[in-house]
């Protein structure tokens, strides 16, 4: 198989790209869309709160746990111990900004010196 080359695969490409943009616009417009004419259980709005946490720390879990394809949990993964550091600083001052300079401080830190 030659794979995608050529202008037939790069057309193809480029109509892919936009059949995904089109579908994740699509799925994000129905609850936009549906917004006030659906009423939705209780339990089902409780639960969309919590969303956007459970998003980043899926996002964010497995950069500070895994190492090569494995689970890192000592003391040299310097992304577990500046992610908990930032935890940290989150918690005590709820600002993003110290949040993120921490955490990126003692990332620098750790990794310079290990």
């Amino acid at each position: 198989m030659s794979g995608m080359t050529g202008i037939g695969g790069e057309w193809m490409l480029l109509a892919v790209m936009a059949a995904a943009g089109l579908a994740t616009y699509l799925i994000r417009l129905s609850f936009i869309a549906v917004e006030g004419k659906l009423r939705l259980p209780a339990w089902f709005r409780t639960a969309l709160q919590f969303v956007p946490a459970a998003m980043l720390s899926a996002l964010i879990a497995p950069d500070l746990l895994m190492r090569d394809g494995e689970l890192a949990l000592s003391p040299d993964n310097a992304r577990l111990i500046a992610g908990v550091v930032a935890i940290l600083i989150a918690a005590r001052t709820r600002s993003i900004g110290w949040t993120i300079a921490g955490g990126m401080a003692t990332l620098v830190a750790l990794e310079t010196l290990i």
